[in-house]
């Protein structure tokens, strides 16, 4: 029996709609999971970054009278630290994916790939949230003498998604192969905090450590946000094309090795 013409283009975006359905439903049992059983929920969410970003401004008050950019302390390392936990926080949330979803991935309906944006999307949404309270609360509190550049922010944001996300589909596989690798990663990517521009500026390290600095992704993320709010910040190491670069060969390698090796890693 001939499909009626009208039915077709119906029955072709059934799949994508299904899709949509299935990140949704992933969305919210990772919010209940995540969030809903964990003591304070979202409260901690924002605590987290806001006792981190406290810590660093008690200390480096104490010990310097003003940060190197500015006479504020909470938004300079505001400014550094909220784009980086951002992109980590992604990179963590994204290479569990395969094993946070394992049961679920042996429906027909749900893909390796509903799993990955799922948990891209949750941590997004809660980490852009943290950040706009946290930007809110420090610019009405003090006066912080800066000059917001939406357009150069979405920037230093839309680097840190990029990288956290490729960052962790790659480390999806290798996880996923091998859950040591979660704990060598973890050890590799302590020192990130400190050569990662958060708590100082790349501009006063000498030649070649500079140079060497500046294959960091990261450290192109914390800067471009930098300039974001310091209008005189020139911040010429920034490269966005590099780190947007690096994202793009991390994910198109994650997807491909995902999609090489996904039966057999569903059957670990």
């Amino acid at each position: 029996m001939q499909q009626p013409a009208g039915l077709a283009p119906v029955a072709r975006r059934l799949p994508r709609w299904a899709s949509l359905r299935t990140i949704s439903a992933l969305i919210l049992r990772e919010m209940s999971t995540t969030y809903g059983k964990s003591p304070g929920g979202y409260a901690w969410a924002i605590l987290e970054p806001a006792l981190g970003l406290a810590v660093l401004v008690a200390v480096f008050s104490l010990g310097f009278r003003s940060p190197p950019l500015g006479d504020n302390f909470a938004i300079f390392y505001a400014s550094g630290l909220l784009p980086f936990m951002l992109a980590l926080g992604t990179s963590v949330k994204v290479q569990q994916s395969i094993n946070f979803s394992r049961q679920l991935l042996s429906y027909p309906r749900v893909t390796f790939l509903d799993a990955l944006l799922a948990r891209l999307i949750l941590n997004v949404l809660t980490q852009l949230t943290v950040s706009v309270l946290l930007f809110a609360i420090i610019l009405s509190v003090f006066e912080t003498r800066t000059v917001l550049r939406l357009e150069t922010l979405l920037n230093a944001y839309a680097m840190a998604i990029a990288l956290g996300f490729g960052i962790g589909v790659l480390n999806c596989v290798l996880v996923s192969r091998n859950q040591v690798w979660a704990s060598i990663w973890s050890v590799i990517t302590r020192p990130l905090f400190i050569i990662s521009g958060v708590i100082f500026l790349p501009d006063n390290i000498p030649q070649p450590y500079r140079g060497w600095l500046e294959w960091n992704p990261l450290l192109h993320v914390t800067g471009e946000a930098r300039r974001a709010f310091y209008f005189s910040y020139k911040g010429e190491y920034v490269d966005s094309i590099y780190a947007y670069g690096v994202a793009l060969i991390c994910t198109v390698a994650g997807l491909l090795l995902l999609r090489s090796y996904y039966r057999d890693l569903m059957e670990r």
